[in-house]
């Protein structure tokens, strides 16, 4: 036993040893491989094409059109390196999960750069690399998780109705790639479990079987997924879940671990501070460029399966505000609750950026729950909002009036004007269309907007409006804030 462990140390070390320089420099030379016209998750099929031709036009990339959309937008393998293993890496096959999609494209600048020559070289000798960067453009273009059909891609690899999926499959198949990289992006509300720190990557070596059994194919995505592990824990301590194993036979990560290939699936999820998901794109490129070194060298082959059972399963525990052992009454009694509130995002119409529309998820005891952001209301009471009378320039009366409109407890402005037609404003009050009786709708329940007053020792403290929480003893330009709503 004493042997065994010490064998399983002093191969860590080794790893950790290997790798450190390498991915080290990866991280802090970022910044010169990000691809500069991707900077936001809503991307578009046709903000990468510009980029695809780039890499028609190189002769390092082999670059050909693999198949099209329902709705006829091409699907594009690039190819690069002249070793005899086969590597594919696919991302976006949910519409709404572009995080790695813009990964690839750093991956791809870093390939083609001159920096980095002796690791590129292992890399590019002994592997070759096929990038299918968007299998949903369709999806992608409104930003949703199925395909023009309607249909989930990843859960058509059997029927193989989606000419994605059929494309896909027959890429899976030409290449018999030794390794595959399933690239997605998971909710932001899950937690590396028993922790408060969110899964900011999730990992999993895909079951073939219901028994979830484990061959070699499986065992060696497995030892790559502990040396990625790793690597995270430098820059996200804690902060890496393992997804759930459980079979799904309509899946495609599931069904190509039973056609032969290891597959690695990568969840992109949640990071403090970090909306549009650009430090985890970060983590995607160090990892996924730190795997295909490890894999190049065979050096995972020597890592234990038995670190993988060490990371911890995703949870679904976070909430993006969760407030505490706040007093709120009812029918004359008062109650301590806890509130877990979900800061949604809702899409404009043209798909390209979204706004907030905040709600009251769950209620009660979440003592066994975690915030993003967390406040403690003991001694505080909840009080509802007051609105405001109209006013003939709304938008001016709440930037000049905020603070002290706020302080007294109006969270809701009546205006029945011209203009603020759309769906939000940016100022912290939201505006009435139609005069409704704002105290005899107030209540703290489910599927509510967060919108009410903190009050202790008779004096209004924070104003929670759409979610957000604002101190009012503190300058409002200095604090985070959303958005709040029209109601029509």
């Amino acid at each position: 036993m004493h042997k065994k462990i010490f064998l399983l140390f002093g191969c860590f070390c080794f790893l950790s040893n290997a790798q450190e320089t390498i991915t080290t420099e990866l991280y802090d030379s970022y910044d010169q491989f990000k691809e500069p016209s991707l900077q936001k998750r809503r991307i578009k099929h046709h903000q990468i094409q510009p980029l695809i031709q780039k890499f028609d036009a190189n002769p390092k990339f082999e670059v050909q059109k693999v198949g099209e959309s329902i709705e006829g937008r091409d699907l594009s393998l690039i190819s690069i390196g002249s070793g005899p293993i086969n590597i594919f890496l696919w991302s976006q096959m949910h519409g709404d999960e572009p995080t790695a999609t813009q990964a690839i494209f750093d991956i791809l600048n870093f390939l083609n750069a001159p920096k980095f020559e002796k690791e590129k070289r292992e890399i590019l000798s002994k592997l070759k690399l096929h990038f299918l960067p968007m299998v949903n453009p369709d999806g992608a273009e409104v930003y949703q998780r199925r395909n023009a059909l309607g249909i989930d891609i990843n859960r058509d690899a059997l029927r193989l109705q989606s000419p994605e999926g059929r494309t896909l499959k027959r890429i899976r198949d030409s290449l018999d790639a030794k390794f595959g990289f399933n690239l997605h992006d998971q909710s932001t509300y899950y937690n590396a479990e028993l922790t408060n720190k969110p899964a900011t990557i999730s990992y999993l070596a895909t079951a073939y079987n219901y028994e979830k059994d484990i061959n070699e194919v499986r065992s060696n995505a497995m030892k790559v997924i502990v040396y990625m592990n790793n690597i995270i824990q430098k820059y996200a301590p804690g902060q890496v879940g393992r997804y759930s194993d459980d079979f799904e036979p309509r899946a495609f990560g599931d069904n190509i671990a039973k056609w032969g290939t290891s597959l690695i699936l990568i969840e992109s999820g949640g990071y403090t501070n970090d909306v549009e998901k650009q430090e985890i794109r970060k983590l995607n490129y160090v990892s996924i460029l730190s795997a295909l070194y490890t894999i190049a060298r065979e050096s995972y082959l020597d890592i234990p399966i038995e670190a993988y059972e060490k990371i911890p399963r995703n949870d679904r525990k976070l909430f993006d505000l969760k407030i505490e052992n706040v007093t709120y009454e009812l029918l004359g009694k008062d109650y301590i609750l806890d509130l877990g509130i979900y800061r949604q995002e809702v899409d404009n119409e043209d798909h390209e950026d979204f706004y907030y529309k905040s709600t009251i998820v769950d209620q009660g005891d979440l003592s066994t729950y975690y915030g993003y952001e967390t406040f403690d209301a003991s001694g505080y009471a909840i009080v509802k909002p007051k609105g405001m009378d109209p006013y003939d320039n709304p938008e001016g009366e709440i930037e000049t009036n905020i603070t002290s409109k706020l302080k007294l407890g109006y969270a809701f402005l009546y205006y029945n004007g011209k203009g603020n037609d759309g769906e939000y404003t940016k100022g912290p009050m939201h505006i009435l269309k139609k005069n409704i009786d704002i105290g005899q709708k107030f209540k703290i329940k489910i599927g509510h907007n967060p919108t009410f007053f903190l009050e202790k020792d008779g004096k209004l403290t924070h104003a929670i409006i759409n979610g957000f929480i604002i101190d009012l003893g503190k300058s409002i330009e200095t604090q985070k804030f959303g958005n709040a709503l029209i109601y029509h």
